[in-house]
């Protein structure tokens, strides 16, 4: 327990009183049980029902409803030690020290006891440090909060670094919903076959997860992939080589379906395929382009350093 004589004279604002019987047993009236950040036994933080009271209306319900909380040792299993002290530092002196490894901890735990203006401060830093590698991490808690501009910052993301996105390693976690969604989405910008490996690469994560080894049947993954997946893909877009390379191997179409598709390759196809045909708009938008960016001419030397050179300043040197 941190003591200090006359503390209250010394600290001459409310924030610095509250900052300094933060994670202190002076006046403590209630303890949380976390488990420790690294691991080892569980650890206890003092806290201060009426603090926590008067920052969060959970609390104020739990220390003061009808279903009061009797108990001065409370268990927390769905945190940890310093999660749980940066929270609490926030509660009680408006402070928060976000970063990559604890926001989104403190925004499951911001709404988890409607703390609003901490929910806000935890979007806007993902929002300010969203990119293609972290955005499927990202998404789904946006999703499940509801944080709908969050959400919308996401897809933008997506839709512009497409490839990027779904080679970080959070893509094989997502929920099988989402990857349809992503599969059927017209705005991405992503050459096709590297979507369908994605996609195989997460119905591979998924067989590893039931503890299924078999994935190289047709007929399984194709059951854990579902029919809207398999034909949101634009095979046809391929190229033949691309598509030679990798779907064949992969054991997700048919032999009949390939058969088809090497028959559209090659400009014989005698039915309609199943599969949708059109180019991604994100695509089309990209190709446009590179396209444009194909046809400027960059002058012979750098106008920087031209201009530099033939400057008044650069002749009297």
């Amino acid at each position: 327990m941190s003591t200090e004589k006359d503390w209250q004279t010394s600290k001459n604002s409310i924030k610095k009183r509250c900052a300094f019987v933060f994670n202190n047993e002076l006046l403590s009236d209630v303890n949380f049980v976390v488990r420790a950040s690294s691991g080892e036994d569980n650890k206890i933080v003092p806290a201060h029902k009426f603090v926590l009271s008067i920052s969060s209306p959970v609390f104020f319900a739990m220390f003061h409803g009808k279903m009061a909380e009797t108990s001065s040792l409370i268990h927390l299993p769905d945190c940890d030690y310093d999660d749980l002290l940066e929270f609490f530092r926030y509660l009680y002196t408006d402070d928060i020290n976000l970063s990559g490894a604890n926001v989104l901890q403190m925004l499951y735990l911001a709404n988890k006891y409607i703390v609003p203006s901490l929910a806000d401060k935890c979007t806007d830093f993902l929002r300010n440090n969203l990119d293609a590698p972290n955005v499927f991490c990202i998404l789904p808690l946006a999703q499940h909060f509801g944080e709908k501009g969050l959400v919308e910052r996401c897809w933008e993301v997506i839709d512009k670094r497409t490839e990027e996105a779904v080679k970080a390693d959070e893509f094989v976690e997502l929920d099988r919903c989402l990857v349809e969604t992503v599969v059927k989405r017209e705005s991405l910008c992503v050459k096709e076959v590297e979507l369908f490996k994605a996609v195989d690469r997460w119905a591979t994560r998924k067989f590893e997860k039931q503890g299924q080894s078999d994935h190289t049947s047709s007929k399984s993954k194709r059951q854990i992939l579902g029919e809207e997946i398999v034909k949101g893909i634009r095979f046809s877009l391929m190229s033949q080589k691309e598509f030679m390379s990798v779907v064949p191997d992969s054991n997700i179409l048919t032999t009949e379906e390939i058969i088809n598709l090497m028959k559209q390759f090659n400009g014989i196809a005698t039915a309609p395929l199943p599969f949708v045909q059109t180019p991604r708009r994100g695509t089309i938008k990209e190709t446009e382009r590179r396209r444009r960016i194909g046809t400027y001419i960059p002058p012979a030397v750098n106008w920087f350093s031209s201009t530099l050179r033939n400057s008044p300043e650069s002749t009297r040197c």
